[in-house]
């Protein structure tokens, strides 16, 4: 098997009738999935999407996958593939198109009609190419020929990809399951993948969220005893939160609303804008009658409403996280029944449990994935993915989209098959991998840090911008400000200081007052005078100051004025 090494280069040059694939995210993390496709002089991007911050990434909004291995190449971009419209498959389009407008982005409808909306936003009026499944393009985006195969995922239109070059055929999966009964009877196209794998698949890009997940993932119509249940038995309002972009599970609430009489509002930008355009395209069926203003809800009795909303990841600004903490319009209360219809993403235990507790302290009833069926999964398992593998012989494998340990899941089950160890690559982001002559293999490492934004400012949080932040939160501020004689280096008055974060806080620091005069005294006598300087130097001190008095390392922000 082969695996990414800290010590990886910049790649050699790409070899003649190559064939380069380099994931900008998507690997090692959920989220913001981009994969760059390089073979004659030209480049095909899948995916381009966002990554939701942790609690350690104080104030920003959405993660981005680097773009700056490919920025001096923007030209060379024939296309952007879009596999289907979650966010952290099309979240970070607009970022892209900022650099280079025209870009195409080819989708189904559905994926495009999400983006399109999303693009407004950022008044950028898109170049669209509208496909579907079955539907291949031979000479329309270089030296790629591309066919697109239906794949069942969490929302619909879902597509796989069938990449054709000189260098060899890959087949990226997208996200897909293999659920045999979905709720739109659109099921995985594996007519279709055999078909390929009859002309020979030289690389599999597979999707590897579930991989150490056994058997195959439960199909969608067998959560509708549960959520039944769940309108059946509820005494007031059902708060549903959701993605907002699971078409097949609000649909799974609307008709279970109206079954039991009930009226339904959708709450949150997001969720009104995708389940507009979801209806507008005939994805979502709602029975007549059944959607109503907020306004025109909150005057019905309580065990006639139904509320759906964002929030099922704990997100601090959702709808859901804001009813948790008292900061809605929406006040939940006893008898409430809140229906978490959503699974949780690696890394938001934390923060869901935080809005779990915060509901159920108002007297709500939460019923989550923990405590009930309500959700499935929208990734193959590990019975799905050797069901694939076996039936499509790849000659090489390549494991994307999911943490690191589901990558290496992933790579162990393509092994188990019989594929060969060593065209089982595993890679992270970043890293580079050239399909040439019929094996795939490691070749070198390209930048792919992260990049933040915050609020309309993309790349300027750096990771010690995010240090400072947590800093703060977690540490404590404090400001010194000290007025130095110009001519003797000394304090010409008492230092004042500036605290937040201690108990005392005036009182606290009134020993650090030695502490500057001591330091701005070694300074003088050693003949420093540069205020920038002296400000290293208080930092320091005073730094050292509170680690020894407090035990803690608050971020010290020193002032020097020449008097």
């Amino acid at each position: 098997m082969s695996h990414p090494h800290p010590e990886l280069q910049k790649p050699p040059s790409l070899p003649r009738g190559g064939l380069r694939i380099v994931a900008l995210g998507g690997l090692g993390e959920i989220g913001r999935n981009m994969t760059v496709f390089e073979h004659a002089g030209k480049l095909l991007i899948v995916d381009c999407g966002v990554l939701f911050p942790e609690e350690h990434q104080p104030g920003v909004d959405v993660i981005l996958p680097d773009f700056s291995w490919i920025r001096d190449r923007l030209d060379k971009i024939v296309g952007i593939v879009l596999t289907h419209g979650h966010e952290d498959h099309i979240g970070g389009v607009p970022y892209l198109l900022r650099e280079r407008a025209d870009i195409p982005v080819i989708g189904s409808r559905l994926t495009l009609a999400l983006i399109k909306e999303k693009l407004k936003e950022h008044r950028i009026v898109p170049k669209l190419h509208q496909v579907k499944e079955g539907e291949r393009l031979k000479d329309t985006y270089g030296p790629f020929d591309l066919e697109f195969f239906a794949v069942n995922h969490s929302i619909p239109d879902g597509l796989a990809i069938g990449i054709r070059t000189q260098a060899g055929t890959v087949l990226h999966t997208g996200d897909f399951k293999m659920d045999q009964f979905p709720l739109d009877k659109r099921i995985t196209d594996l007519r279709g993948f055999a078909r390929l794998a009859d002309e020979g698949i030289d690389l599999m890009l597979s999707d590897s969220t579930n991989a150490e997940v056994p058997g195959f993932t439960t199909a969608e119509r067998e959560l509708t005893p549960a959520i039944e249940h769940v309108f059946r038995t509820a005494p007031r309002r059902v708060i549903v939160s959701s993605f907002a972009s699971h078409v097949h599970r609000i649909q799974q609430v609307l008709d279970q609303s109206h079954a039991h009489g009930r009226k339904v509002s959708f709450v949150g930008r997001s969720m009104v804008r995708n389940m507009g355009v979801a209806q507008d395209l005939g994805y979502l069926t709602i029975p007549q009658g059944v959607v109503v203003p907020l306004d025109q809800l909150e005057k019905l009795p309580a065990n006639k409403a139904t509320l759906i909303c964002t929030g099922s990841q704990g997100e601090p600004l959702a709808a859901l996280s804001r009813m948790a903490s008292r900061e809605h319009k929406i006040r939940v209360g006893e008898g409430d029944t809140i229906l978490m219809a959503s699974s949780v993403i690696p890394g938001n235990e934390n923060a869901i449990s935080t809005v779990i507790n915060g509901l159920t302290r108002w007297g709500a009833n939460v019923v989550h994935k923990g405590n009930a069926k309500v959700h499935v999964s929208g990734h193959a398992s590990a019975g799905e993915l050797v069901y694939c593998y076996n039936l499509m012989k790849p000659a090489n494998v390549m494991p994307v989209h999911g943490e690191y340990r589901h990558l290496r899941a992933n790579a162990d089950l393509a092994i188990s098959v019989g594929i060969d160890p060593d065209r089982v690559v595993l890679a992270e982001d970043g890293v580079v991998v050239d399909l040439v002559k019929g094996k795939a293999k490691i070749t070198g490492k390209v930048a792919a840090g992260n990049i933040y934004v915050d609020g309309n400012v993309v790349g300027g949080v750096t990771e010690a911008t995010l240090k400072d932040r947590r800093t703060l939160a977690e540490e404590g501020v404090v400001t010194v400000l000290a007025i130095v004689d110009a001519d003797s280096g000394e304090l010409a008055d008492e230092p004042d200081f500036l605290v937040r974060g201690f108990e005392h806080e005036p009182k606290a620091f009134v020993p650090a007052h030695d502490v500057v005069k001591k330091t701005l005294a070694r300074a003088a006598a050693e003949g420093i005078g540069d205020p920038h300087q002296l400000e290293r130097m208080i930092a320091r001190d005073v730094g050292r100051w509170a680690q020894k008095t407090f035990r803690r390392a608050p971020l010290i922000i020193p002032i020097v004025i020449d008097a």
